[in-house]
C-alpha cells in the first residue's frame, strides 16, 4: 500500500490490525509492512495459515449463498474486513439482486476503503462499529435504512468472535444481536481453536497479536458451540437438515477431501436457524 495516501484517522501504520493480516494472507494490497511482518510470523510456526484464511473465507462465502437460497434477503456482516473478491452483497446478489447488506468494523480502515468502493451503490451500507457495543451498532440509522428487524436477517460473525476476550462475555453479546433479531434468521459464525494444535503454535500465534490493535482468543469446540445456544445448527449434508460444528473447510465443500486440510482444521464453524 502507499502509505504515503492520507489515512483515515484512528489508523497506525506501525501497529498491525486483523483485518490487514486476513487481507495479506489473501493476497491482498491493503496492508502495511507491520501486518506482513506480523503475517510471516504467524507463517513461521503455523504454515497452513494461509491455508486457514482461504478456508474460512470459503467458508463465508458458501453460508452466505446459502443463506440467501433459504430467502433471507438482508444481511449484517460483522467484522467484515476489508474488501476482496466475492465480498458478501456480491455473493448474496448473485441468489437475488436485491439483496440489503450492511457491513460492521471496527478498523478505519475498512469504513474508508468500503466506503470508496461501494460509494452509490444502493442497498449496501459500510459502518463504523464495534460489536462490543451491540447497541450502538443496533441502533446505528444505517443499518435501521437497510434492515427490517422484523423480517428474517442473516447474522455474518466471520473469524471475528474470537478477538473478543472472555472478560466481555462474547456469549452475551452475541445473545444481544440474536435477540434483535426475527424468528427464521441464521447465524453464521467461524472462530479459531486451539483444540489438538501444538501449544508452542498457539503461543506464538497469540503473541504476534500482543502488539496488534486486536489479540487473539482461542477457544474449544464446546465453548464455540456455546454461540450456538438456542439456535437450530443446520447442515446442507444432512438428510434432515440437523447439524453440528464442522471445520472451516468442510461446511457444504464440493470436495470433502480437498476441503480437509490443516488449515481448516484451526477453524469451527456453523450456521444455526433462529426459531
Amino acid at each position: 500500500m502507499n502509505q504515503a495516501r492520507q489515512l483515515p484517522g484512528g489508523v497506525d501504520p506501525a501497529k498491525p490490525a486483523p483485518a490487514r493480516i486476513y487481507d495479506y494472507l489473501l493476497g491482498g494490497g491493503n496492508n502495511f509492512q507491520s501486518d506482513r511482518d506480523a503475517a510471516e510470523r504467524i507463517t513461521a510456526v503455523v504454515p497452513e495459515i494461509k491455508d486457514c484464511a482461504w478456508a474460512n473465507r470459503g467458508f463465508h462465502q458458501r453460508a452466505a449463498r446459502w443463506i440467501a437460497q433459504r430467502g433471507v434477503r438482508q444481511f449484517i456482516d460483522i467484522g467484515s474486513g476489508l474488501p476482496t473478491v466475492g465480498n458478501t452483497h456480491e455473493v448474496v446478489r448473485a441468489v437475488w439482486p436485491q439483496c440489503r447488506v450492511v457491513y460492521v468494523d471496527n478498523d478505519p480502515m475498512v469504513r474508508a476503503q468500503a466506503g470508496e468502493l461501494l460509494a452509490g451503490q444502493a442497498g449496501v451500507r459500510v459502518i463504523l462499529g464495534d460489536l462490543r457495543d451491540p447497541d450502538s451498532v443496533l441502533k446505528d440509522p444505517d443499518v435501521h435504512a437497510l434492515i427490517d428487524f422484523s423480517q428474517p436477517a442473516g447474522l455474518l460473525m466471520t473469524a471475528v468472535m474470537h478477538f473478543v476476550a472472555d472478560t466481555w462475555d462474547p456469549w452475551r453479546l452475541l445473545s444481544r444481536y440474536l435477540g434483535a433479531l426475527s424468528p427464521g434468521s441464521y447465524l453464521s459464525l467461524s472462530h479459531l481453536t486451539d483444540d489438538h494444535k501444538p501449544p508452542r503454535a498457539v503461543r506464538e500465534f497469540c503473541r504476534v497479536f500482543e502488539s496488534a490493535t486486536e489479540q487473539v482468543h482461542f477457544r474449544s469446540r464446546a465453548a464455540v458451540e456455546r454461540f450456538f445456544a438456542g439456535l437450530d445448527l443446520v447442515s446442507p449434508h444432512s438428510p434432515d437438515g440437523r447439524g453440528t460444528l464442522y471445520y472451516a473447510g468442510d461446511w457444504e465443500a464440493e470436495d470433502a477431501a480437498l476441503a480437509d486440510s490443516d488449515g481448516s482444521r484451526w477453524l469451527y464453524c456453523g450456521v444455526g436457524r433462529l426459531p
